[in-house]
């Protein structure tokens, strides 16, 4: 059993850390880069990015229920497990916060960089581009540290 919760916990991190980068630093550049219509573009990686949420709420339940099994009452000490935990508070973040509230401005304005939200958008925006690159970073390091057996 152990074997199979390692295989899966290694599948895990592929799959979070994985989409996380593809969609972060390939997928939506390439969509701003290529398409014309921002807009379009700024639809599509948001939907992008809402299934890399998803993918990540439920790969990082699994790893800390796992880490939490792995190394019982010092699970809250291993950096693993810190690491784990930093990306899928991130996530909850732009899940339950960011997003929705980006949403909610998008929904309002046909063109929110041109509107009375600009401003916040952009804020927000440059947050979770923050936020992304300390959740990548994280995941950097958790799918280094993670490949002991």
């Amino acid at each position: 059993m152990k074997r199979i919760s390692h295989h899966l916990a290694s599948l895990a991190i592929t799959a979070w850390v994985g989409s996380l980068w593809a969609i972060s630093y390939v997928a939506a550049p390439v969509l701003f880069y290529t398409q014309p219509d921002r807009l379009l573009a700024g639809r599509l990686a948001g939907h992008m990015f809402s299934v890399t949420h998803l993918i990540g709420l439920v790969c990082g339940a699994y790893l800390l229920a796992y880490f939490v099994w792995q190394f019982k009452r010092s699970a809250p000490r291993q950096p693993v497990f810190l690491a784990s935990t930093l990306m899928l508070l991130i996530t909850l973040v732009m899940l339950f916060y960011i997003e929705p509230v980006m949403n909610g401005m998008k929904a309002h304005a046909a063109d929110v960089m041109h509107s009375a939200y600009a401003g916040r958008f952009k804020m927000l925006h440059g947050i979770s581009q923050m936020l992304a690159l300390v959740e990548s970073l994280a995941g950097a390091y958790l799918a280094v540290k993670s490949r002991r057996p």
